[in-house]
C-alpha cells in the first residue's frame, strides 16, 4: 500500500480562495492552510496517492480554472507533487501561526505551546480533515459579529442556544461558546468534518451539553434542538444558504438573528433578497476584500 501523499499547491487571486477550498473539500482533501503571497492566496492541501490519481488532479485543476472564468478573474496557478506520508501532516502546520481576529480573540494551532497570559479569548484548534483556521476573511467576519452580536449588554449570552450549520472545523461555535453562550448546537454534511469538530470541542474543554454535534444539515436540527435557537451561524457558500434559508423559519422564533457569510460581494443582492422574501432584515452588512457577511434577524427588537 501506498504511503505518499499529493501536495496540491494553489496560488490564486483572493476573490477565488473560497471556491478552491470547497473544490479541495470535495475532492477529499485533509489539513489545509493558507498564506498570502504577493497579495495573492497560496493554498496548500494533501490527499492520499490512493484516493487519487493524476487525472484526477488533473481533473480538478480543470474544474479550478472553470471557477476563475465563472468569476471572471485569472486563472489560478496549480501544481502537485508527491510527498511521504510522514511529511505531509506536518508540512502544512508550519505556514499556520497563531492569529488575533477581532478585539477578543486569538486562534490558536493546538501544536504550539501554551502562549501564557493573554488578554483574550484563546480559541486552540487543529483543522484535521475539516476547514477553517480564521485565515479566511468569511471566518473573522463572523467571529467579529459573534463578538460584536454578543457583546451587547442586553444580549444576556449565557441564556443563548445558537446553530452552526456548515461547522467545519468546528471554529465558529466554539468562538460563540468562549463569549459565553449556553449552548451550540453544529452540524455538517462531512462526517470527517463532524469528527474535527469534535476533537477541537475537547480541546477547549467543552462538552456535548454545550456543543452538541451532529451529522447532516438544517434537517438534523429540527430533531435535536428541543425548541427554536435564538441565533444562527451559517459560513458556506451563497448558493447554500440560499437552498437552506427557507428552512431557518422552522428552527427560530421571532427575535432570532443570524451571521450568514461565505458570499462574495457580487452575490450580495441575491443573499438579500432571498432573506427579505422570508421575512427577515437585513442588519448590517460587512465587506472584506471581495467577501461579505450579512447580520439579519427576523424582526425588530
Amino acid at each position: 500500500m501506498s504511503d505518499r501523499w499529493w501536495e496540491i499547491i494553489v496560488l490564486c487571486d483572493p476573490v477565488l480562495e473560497e471556491s478552491v477550498y470547497w473544490r479541495l473539500d470535495k475532492f477529499g482533501c485533509s489539513g489545509a492552510a493558507t498564506e498570502t503571497k504577493d497579495e495573492l492566496s497560496l493554498i496548500r492541501a494533501y490527499i492520499s496517492e490512493l484516493v487519487a490519481q493524476s487525472l484526477d488532479l488533473s481533473s480538478l485543476s480543470v474544474s479550478l480554472n472553470q471557477d476563475a472564468v465563472m468569476l471572471e478573474t485569472s486563472p489560478p496557478e496549480i501544481k502537485w507533487n508527491l510527498i511521504e506520508e510522514e511529511d505531509w501532516s506536518s508540512n502544512w502546520k508550519k505556514y499556520w501561526q497563531p492569529q488575533a481576529i477581532g478585539a477578543r480573540f486569538l486562534v490558536y494551532p493546538a501544536w504550539l505551546d501554551d502562549p501564557g497570559d493573554s488578554s483574550r479569548l484563546l480559541l486552540r484548534l487543529d483543522p484535521g480533515a475539516a476547514f477553517g483556521t480564521g485565515t479566511h476573511p468569511t471566518t473573522q467576519l463572523c467571529l467579529e459579529s459573534l463578538e460584536m452580536r454578543l457583546g451587547e449588554e442586553d444580549t444576556k449570552s449565557n441564556k443563548l442556544v445558537l446553530a452552526d450549520i456548515g461547522c467545519g472545523s468546528g471554529i465558529l461555535a466554539i468562538g460563540a461558546l468562549l463569549l459565553g453562550v449556553k449552548k451550540v448546537y453544529a452540524v455538517d454534511t462531512d462526517p470527517l468534518a463532524v469528527k474535527t469538530c469534535r476533537s477541537n470541542a475537547q480541546l477547549n474543554q467543552l462538552n456535548e451539553s454545550q456543543l452538541a454535534i451532529t451529522e447532516g444539515s438544517i434537517d438534523e436540527l429540527l430533531f435535536t434542538t428541543n425548541k427554536p435557537v435564538d441565533g444562527i451561524v451559517c459560513n458556506i457558500l451563497a448558493d447554500t444558504i440560499i437552498e437552506l434559508f427557507p428552512k431557518f423559519n422552522k428552527i427560530t422564533h421571532e427575535h432570532s438573528w443570524a451571521i450568514l457569510s461565505g458570499i462574495l460581494f457580487n452575490q450580495a443582492d441575491a443573499i438579500a433578497e432571498t432573506v427579505e422574501a422570508h421575512g427577515w432584515t437585513v442588519a448590517a452588512l460587512w465587506k472584506r476584500r471581495d467577501w461579505c457577511c450579512f447580520n439579519v434577524r427576523r424582526s425588530e427588537y
